[in-house]
């Protein structure tokens, strides 16, 4: 088992993303809001608001997506990726990462 993380930058991708995790065998995920530590800083900490123009305007909130799945998921998903042309390893579009997981306790139904 993995645990996979998907912070992604481009909202715009956020429903296909799901979509395909489900084609993939994905049987559940968390989403949670987030936001880029550059980000933060340069519009919510003021000794660092100099930031703001390298950074530019203020975007919307990144997406994280957090989901439990086995390494054959992992690599279905990364397959329906490169089908639909979504690529993270173009400039502002996100990261996925994938952890080894010792164990995992909940309910099963």
């Amino acid at each position: 088992m993995e645990l996979l993380i998907i912070i992604l930058n481009r909202e715009d991708y956020l429903q296909k993303i799901l979509s395909l995790l489900v084609e993939a065998g994905v049987k559940g995920a968390t989403i949670i809001h987030s936001e880029g530590l550059g980000h933060f800083l340069a519009y919510e900490v003021p000794i660092f608001a100099g930031l703001r123009h390298l950074i530019g305007e203020r975007k919307g909130a990144n997406r994280t997506i957090l989901a439990v799945i086995e390494e054959e998921v992992f690599s279905k998903f990364k397959e329906l990726l490169h089908e639909e042309e979504i690529d993270f390893t173009q400039p502002q579009t996100g990261i996925i990462v994938t952890l080894p997981i010792k164990e995992v306790i909940k309910h099963k139904l």
